[in-house]
């Protein structure tokens, strides 16, 4: 498809039509509608043969649990034992008696933001008065990192998009046309802003609109635009500020006061963690964005425990960081590689390689369900 031509960038249109209306409510509604509903609760693939289902990193994001649990139901139909806990961003959510949650949180030692993610037996976490402050406090700090990403378009520190724009070879036409209708996304943000469901603010919000313009302005248009706003993006979360957020060792004292089970997911993403003797039950060691040191994380974790014979165990987890709201789009709008993330299914656990590694470690998917449930329930 040819690379539609736009207006210079002296000509920045930013009058709301009904169409950018209704594509702006299509991207903050969390309303399903029949066809996405099918969608969740019948998987393209079955796993009859999958008897365990361990699943402690996903994410309902605004798809109803119980269409979530017919999914499963559908995807593991002779399942004999699970754990399957949500982990919702900086949001605590219930499922089967477990409650979880993924929380973002700041590591001063190593000046980085790391995440966590806490698993409770639901009945702990009734009342839990601070915890949930705080997750609301980080809930609504990491979502103002949209308004950031906003304002970087529509009042632009020149060295970011000057920046992006080089980075990504991006014309002038291009730059003028996202101007323009990020600024339309900012007047509808702030018209709306009461009607609009709060999980809905968050960095993805641009790119779904932008998707949306694709039979208008053609696929090429788009990905260079989307592009462009990748490279933006990724300069807003590199100055984002991270002293707003708690410190690691503050959530994992007030998790501990109420039994949580803490897992470091991806870890790869922040090596000095692995170093930082946090009181966590054990690492994520494979996830379907990080799969490259699967067997080496293994090995730490075994050395780990070696070392600390007698003591508490660390556990190996791996996450299917599963985005339910990525399955519910049409598949032309998909990322591919997200969209096929499954819950509760993680090939290592069944690869011969890495089962060596598991075994030699005492690991299977089968004794870290029923450990790690014993250890929610003492």
């Amino acid at each position: 498809m040819k690379l539609v031509k736009k207006t210079s960038t002296a000509k920045i249109d930013t009058a709301i039509t009904k169409d950018d209306e209704e594509r702006f409510f299509a991207v903050t509604s969390t309303e399903l509608s029949p066809e996405q509903v099918k969608r969740i609760v019948s998987p393209a693939k079955i796993y009859r043969r999958q008897e365990n289902v361990l699943a402690v990193h996903w994410h309902p994001e605004f798809i109803p649990l119980k269409y979530i649990s017919e999914r499963i139901t559908a995807l593991f139909p002779d399942k004999k034992d699970s754990l399957i806990i949500p982990t919702q961003h900086n949001t605590l959510m219930e499922f089967g008696g477990y409650s979880g949650v993924e929380v973002d949180c700041y590591s001063r030692g190593f000046n980085r933001k790391v995440q966590m993610l806490l698993h409770f037996e639901s009945t702990r976490v009734a009342e839990a008065s601070v915890l949930k402050n705080i997750l609301r406090h980080t809930f609504k700090y990491r979502s103002s990192q949209l308004f950031d990403f906003i304002h970087a378009i529509t009042k632009p520190v020149a060295e970011k998009v000057e920046r992006a724009a080089q980075e990504t070879g991006t014309p002038g036409e291009i730059i003028s046309f996202v101007t323009g209708e990020v600024k339309k996304i900012e007047q509808m943000i702030d018209t709306c802003y009461d009607r609009i469901p709060e999980e809905s603010i968050k960095n993805k919000l641009l790119r779904n609109y932008f998707d949306l313009l694709r039979q208008e302005q053609g696929d090429e248009f788009i990905d260079r635009a989307q592009y462009f706003l990748k490279a933006v993006k990724k300069a807003v979360k590199r100055d984002f500020p991270l002293k707003y957020f708690y410190r690691t060792s503050e959530i994992i004292e007030e998790a501990r006061s109420l039994g949580a089970g803490i897992v470091i997911p991806h870890p790869e993403q922040f090596w000095p963690i692995l170093l930082a003797e946090y009181d966590v039950d054990g690492y994520e060691i494979w996830n379907p964005q990080s799969r490259e040191y699967t067997e080496f994380l293994i090995s730490v974790v075994y050395k780990k425990n070696l070392l600390n014979y007698g003591s508490r165990s660390l556990l190996v987890f791996m996450g299917d960081d599963t985005h339910f709201g990525e399955k519910i789009k049409p598949p032309e709008q998909q990322k591919k590689l997200k969209a096929e993330r499954e819950i509760g299914v993680q090939p290592p656990w069944d690869d011969l390689g890495i089962r060596k590694e598991l075994l030699k470690a005492n690991m299977s998917r089968k004794q870290v369900i029923d450990d790690y449930r014993a250890r929610l329930a003492s």
